[in-house]
């Protein structure tokens, strides 16, 4: 395994960052390198430079890390992470953050699909467009896309937001459950038991909190947007709405 440390300029006696090339060491490497850290522990900066693609790259930390990777990333980055920072200098494939319980998640470039899958917890950024099935049964995650999201992002969305400054494709929010979406542009279409519903004060708080997370406070403007829900009749089966299923 190709594993260095270099001290930070900013503060060389206290921080190191551990250098992690893929040119020449494996993703297993890296991820269990990463899988053995502790949540007391005292290596927190970690750098993947040359990640070509890779899938799986950084999946499955459970410490109170930071990660940087340095290029495009492939299927499933930053999956199932808990306490971390995964910041990726690139685009990522399918699956980012899929299922992530808690930390953050940060895209420079686009996303492909099904971004922040089945999240139950933790923050997903997404600074350019999100393909389709942006978090498709999300659970809890809250996901901040600067650009637009593809067909059907949010479906059988259980709880969390979507917050989406771009565009929404088609059959947004279809089966939607509690998940509350905020979309600034247009919407081609919304999907079974997904309706329009009231901006309250409340729901401008929570989408203000959430571009402020993003940074995007005072850069944004909570009017510019609109909220989309569940209009709650296909909760429990009924045989009059057996086509909408």
């Amino acid at each position: 395994m190709n594993v260095r440390s270099e001290a930070l300029k900013v503060a060389p006696s206290v921080l190191t960052t551990h250098l992690i090339d893929l040119a020449s060491a494996s993703v297993r490497d890296l991820n269990t390198a990463l899988h053995a850290l502790k949540h007391d522990t005292n290596e927190t900066a970690w750098r993947v430079i040359h990640p070509r693609g890779r899938h799986a790259v950084a999946v499955g930390i459970d410490a109170p890390i930071s990660v940087e990777i340095d290029g495009n990333v492939g299927y499933y980055c930053g999956g199932m992470n808990k306490l971390a920072t995964v910041l990726v200098n690139g685009n990522a494939g399918v699956g980012v953050a899929e299922n992530i319980m808690s930390g953050f998640v940060h895209v420079k470039g686009d996303a492909s699909q099904a971004a922040g899958a089945t999240g139950c917890g933790g923050f997903l950024l997404i600074d350019g467009n999100a393909s389709a099935r942006c978090g498709i049964s999300m659970k809890g995650v809250d996901i901040v896309v600067k650009g637009s999201v593809g067909h059907m992002s949010a479906f059988m969305a259980q709880a969390g937001t979507l917050t989406v400054l771009g565009d929404a494709g088609e059959s947004l929010g279809d089966s939607i459950y509690e998940a509350r979406l905020y979309v600034r542009g247009s919407v081609t279409s919304l999907g079974a038991d997904c309706i329009e519903k009231e901006m309250r004060d409340e729901h401008k708080a929570q989408l203000h909190e959430k571009l402020a997370a993003a940074g995007l406070a005072g850069e944004v403007d909570v009017s510019d947007f609109k909220r989309y829900g569940s209009a709650r009749t296909l909760y429990h089966f009924h045989v009059d709405n057996v086509s909408s299923y």
